[in-house]
Parts: structure tokens; sequence; C-alpha cells
């Protein structure tokens, strides 16, 4: 609970802000929420489309314009809640062209929202200037990364956990 209540706070004092610390205001990255094990491209699991909920309720005010996707379905849906919100189209992107993704994300405007895989989303953090921490684990669904370009350009890496579903731990 204590990290929902300092992610909320987070993300809300950067919304009130309504500073554009860069183009993107901020990046905001997570892996795909609890996957299925029917077949190469599984389904969400039920604990999977309820984290893709929590997911689009912590995101929801942050002033998110773009998502994007890879194409497998694990990630459109975790991505499907914040954009039906919002009325935002999934944009898809090919997780081996991950440079390509980086460009275009670079030229936009507002938030923007990137939903990948456990295996990509440390070097698309890396290549946005971030910090990814720790490789993400096979079981790890929490991790939610916020990325922030300071006024000396730096940019800043805010590690930020989704809620748990059903009792998971963070």
């Amino acid at each position: 609970m204590k990290n929902i209540i300092v992610a909320m706070s987070v993300l809300a004092s950067v919304a009130a802000s309504g500073a554009a610390l860069a183009e993107p205001s901020a990046i905001y990255l997570v892996r795909h929420a609890e996957k299925g094990t029917d077949g190469k491209d599984p389904s969400l699991t039920p604990r999977g489309q309820e984290r893709a909920h929590n997911i689009a309720a912590i995101l929801g005010q942050t002033g998110i314009t773009a998502i994007f996707s890879t194409p497998t379905k694990r990630t459109q849906q975790t991505a499907a809640p914040l954009a039906q919100h919002l009325g935002v189209t999934v944009q898809l992107y090919d997780p081996r062209a991950p440079l390509a993704l980086v460009e275009q994300v670079k030229a936009l405007n507002g938030a923007v929202l990137v939903v990948g895989h456990s295996n990509t989303l440390p070097e698309l953090v890396r290549l946005f200037g971030g910090a990814p921490g720790a490789d993400i684990g096979e079981e790890e669904y929490a991790r939610l990364y916020q990325l922030l370009r300071g006024p000396d350009g730096q940019v800043k890496t805010v590690l930020l956990s989704s809620p748990p579903v059903d009792g998971a731990a963070l």
C-alpha cells in the first residue's frame, strides 16, 4: 500500500506541475501483465487483466498522449484499458528494432507509455537514457519505470510498482 501511495504522489506531482521537462514530458515503461500458458502468443490471465486495469488507474491522469506495444496479445491487452480510458490508439512497435521506437518516442510531446517484455524493457530504458536496475525476473510483473529528463538534460529513473493483484506480492 505504501508503494501505491508513493507512486500516486509522484505521478500526481508530475501531472499537477504541468511543466514540460522534456519532449516527451515523461516516458513510462512496463512489462506486460501476467500471461497464460496457451501457446506461443498467450493472452493475459484474469490476474493479468486486473493488473492491466490497475496500471490504467495509476497512469490515467499522467497526461499520456501515446501508447506503444509490441504485437503480442499480452502486451496489447495490457495497454488496452489505458488506451480505452484515454481514447488513444495503441501503436505497435517491433521489439527487435528498439532504436526505431526510441526515435519515434523522442519526437513526441506529452507523456508516453511503452508496454514490452522482461527481456526488452531494460535495453529500452538504457536507450532512453535511464537506469534499468536489475534484470526483470520471469515472474515479475509489477515493475513500472518512469523516466523524466531534468533541466540539466539528465534522465532520472523512478522505479514504481503497479499495485498487487489478488494478494500477489510486489
